[in-house]
């Protein structure tokens, strides 16, 4: 006559749950390279920045998929916080390249300050 320990069938326990640690608000978020951020989302992408920190400003070649980009409110684009200030040419569709939403050419925009990590 065999028996379990303590005279009862041994009962099975829950398994073991593996919690994954989500990011919390404060610590900062993976940035792409060429995009343009506004309230922590994407809103633009960009083609040949170049930063002239002397005149603090980032000159774009070219934005696109800038739907979403709210001109008159400040961006962050890599470590930086920037106000478009200036754009030479801006087309809703480029027939050339329907896939990349509204075009904006010769962009300059002012740095105002660094983003917060």
């Amino acid at each position: 006559m065999s028996t379990f320990a303590g005279g009862k069938p041994k009962e099975s326990q829950p398994a073991a749950v593996e919690l994954t640690s989500k990011p919390s608000s404060s610590e900062p978020q993976p940035r792409e390279d060429d995009a343009i951020y506004q309230n922590g989302r994407v809103v633009a992408r960009v083609a040949d920045p170049q930063v002239d920190s002397e005149a603090k400003e980032i000159r774009f070649a070219e934005l696109y998929n800038s739907d979403e980009l709210l001109l008159p409110d400040e961006c962050e684009f890599q470590k930086y916080t920037i106000m478009v200030q200036r754009i030479a040419h801006a087309t809703k569709v480029d027939k050339a390249a329907p896939h990349k939403g509204r075009v904006l050419r010769d962009v300059v925009a002012e740095i105002l300050g660094y983003r917060e990590h």
